[in-house]
């Protein structure tokens, strides 16, 4: 019989306390921080490749839109699909790990209809390209991130660079997008907070239909705070739905009409209570924390708004656990026998996310891995050799013409010959 899913770690997180992140950061004020070494205390035990596995949580969504006869309605789907992807950043403030060269990550969910493979193709910069295949031919849905990080006294931004392209193949469409930036608030001082701003477009290439989602930033009162804004055009520009909710929560879609002459009402409403402007010494810049908003009411449904998305609870025990989802509680498992099917690159045999996991903080193991990873790159530069891709390859992304790292399949024959030893 099938084993019921992991639920919580082997280890609690400890604190994070009696760490100064000011002594590192403060050398690197606007710069990228892919080249800086952090104590491992900042960490979450996963790798990134793991962390974009998450984007696979609400796979539902995918096959949902699979079934939609109406192109509006898969877009709706889609969208939805695409807030969904980003959810678990929510309170997720520890650093994933940066993934080797070479390493890799599968994950397969019969109980959600799909299977994964991600591959770190790049060191400088940092690349993790990632395939995903609907267990019954339903859908492909692929891309490869470059993180860029810039610190700013107080915040450290993430741009998450690359496209990311779903395919739906019953109906022969490919839909494009790239994913919000991503700013954690306070390293310094302060409690962690985190948001998400941005416009993302989603483009149907087959159809032409457009969604536009703007990821709102959190605004002087925090009104704005996790909030989603947006709309779908047919290819003749018509609006022919908006789409409201917050990234954290949940996401709906009503007619246009019906939201404009909600907003109108609600405009009339709220024009005598206006908040005084704050005064000038408020909004000065001053040297404490950002405090996140205390605004955290929920999302106001208009009458006649269809729910599209809303997220799943977390553990009772989250906040022990790096805030890990039910989903990313499961990532690092590994299961018995399962050592003799994985790849050699795989994540899950990587000795210091495994220690982490298991409450062991020593940088040892790290310091190591990166020692070995270091006399490879040497030995291959005293060689003339090229680093060489096991799983994808660097070529033309059909639908956006841009370049990108596509799989090249093979993976799943379980044939790891070449496969570097990286740990």
């Amino acid at each position: 019989p099938a084993r019921p899913p992991v639920s919580a770690l082997p280890a609690p997180m400890f604190s994070r306390n009696n760490f100064s992140v000011w002594s590192i950061l403060k050398k690197c004020i606007g710069l990228e921080l892919s080249k800086i070494t952090m104590p491992i205390v900042f960490n979450e035990p996963l790798s990134f490749l793991q962390r974009i596995t998450e984007y696979m949580e609400h796979t539902y969504l995918i096959h949902k839109a699979c079934a939609q006869s109406d192109s509006i309605e898969r877009m709706q789907v889609v969208a939805a699909f695409a807030v969904s992807a980003v959810a678990s950043q929510w309170d997720r403030t520890g650093k994933p790990f940066n993934p080797l060269l070479g390493e890799t990550y599968e994950l397969t969910r019969e109980d959600q209809g799909f299977r994964l493979i991600s591959e770190q193709v790049s060191h400088h910069p940092p690349v993790s390209a990632f395939h995903a295949e609907g267990l019954s031919q339903d859908f492909l849905f692929h891309g490869s991130i470059y993180p860029k990080l810039k610190f700013w006294g107080k915040s450290v931004e993430a741009e998450p660079k690359g496209t990311i392209t779903l395919e739906l193949l019953k109906h022969k469409e490919a839909y494009t997008w790239s994913n919000p930036f991503c700013c954690v608030h306070n390293v310094i001082v302060g409690k962690l907070w985190i948001e998400q701003y941005g416009t993302v477009e989603i483009v149907n290439h087959s159809t032409g239909d457009k969604c536009v989602l703007n990821f709102k930033p959190c605004g002087m009162f925090g009104k704005e705070l996790h909030r989603v804004e947006g709309y779908v055009q047919d290819k003749c520009k018509k609006k022919r739905c908006v789409i409201y909710g917050k990234w954290t929560e949940c996401l709906w879609s009503v007619d246009p009409q019906v939201y404009e002459s909600h907003r109108k009402n609600d405009k009339r409403g709220t024009a005598e209570t206006k908040k005084p402007k704050p005064e000038e010494s408020e909004v000065a810049e001053n040297e404490d924390a950002d405090d996140m908003p205390e605004v955290q009411e929920t999302v106001a449904v208009i009458p006649g708004s269809t729910l599209l998305w809303r997220v799943s609870s977390r553990p009772s025990n989250s906040a022990e656990m790096y805030n890990f989802t039910n989903f990313a509680v499961t990532l690092n498992e590994s299961e018995p026998g399962m050592e003799g099917v994985l790849a050699p690159t795989d994540c899950r045999l990587r000795p210091d996310i495994r220690a982490m996991e298991n409450g062991d903080m020593g940088n040892e193991i790290f310091l190591v891995l990166e020692e070995k990873q270091r006399a490879a790159r040497k030995e291959r530069a005293k060689n003339n050799e090229e680093w060489s891709t096991r799983w994808f390859e660097l070529v033309t992304n059909p639908y956006t013409g841009l370049q990108d790292w596509l799989y090249t399949g093979g993976y799943f024959d379980r044939k790891y010959t070449d496969c570097p030893d990286i740990y």
